[in-house]
């Protein structure tokens, strides 16, 4: 026979230890339960908590990253590694010496068609980069996607996909609190 439990509030917590990563949630309706043994736990309704996305995905040397559409990137200890959907591969150094790593900076490399474009660069002088947005003459803006090496070298890579051809396009680096560190006008 089962016994019918009229429920007022469920409460779960991670403290008990029922749902490692859970929140409280609190029901008001009937819960209707079939006997259990007095030491089973009664039901527990919990929604898991999403994690925060890291503004920099940290990356292994030669770990190749799907940037979709046919493109390939991968870092290595000397820079930044792409490769195309026609099977053209791309290098951008990192230590011959085109680059200040001082100072907060930002690159830019594209390609496309009239259609679409791919939209890369580097950024570095900084250990907070929070976030690579592309803007174009008309205020339209894009995030890009960033890269690191582990242990936070001060430099990494950046990517992001845009409708429209690979011209009028500016570049701006911003730190995790949202100030801007470095840009590159449209060209």
């Amino acid at each position: 026979m089962k016994n019918h439990l009229r429920a007022v509030a469920v409460l779960a917590t991670v403290a008990l230890g029922t749902v490692p990563g859970a929140v409280a949630v609190a029901t008001a309706a009937p819960v209707s339960v079939a006997a259990a043994p007095a030491s089973a736990p009664a039901p527990v309704a919990a929604i898991a908590v999403a994690k925060p996305v890291p503004p920099v995905q940290v990356v292994r040397s030669g770990e190749r990253i799907d940037a979709g559409r046919g493109f390939t990137v991968w870092l290595t200890e000397e820079g930044k590694h792409w490769l195309t959907p026609d099977g053209t591969e791309n290098f951008r150094s990192v230590v011959d010496g085109n680059i200040d790593p001082s100072r907060p900076g930002v690159s830019h490399q594209s390609e496309g068609t009239a259609a679409a474009t791919f939209h890369s660069g580097l950024f570095y002088g900084t250990k907070k980069a929070g976030k690579v947005v592309l803007t174009d003459a008309a205020g339209r803006k894009t995030s890009a996607t960033l890269l690191e090496l582990p242990g936070r070298p001060g430099w990494g890579v950046w990517y992001a996909h845009r409708a429209g051809s690979v011209d009028g396009v500016g570049v701006r680096l911003y730190d995790r609190d949202g100030r801007l560190l470095a840009e590159l006008p449209p060209f």
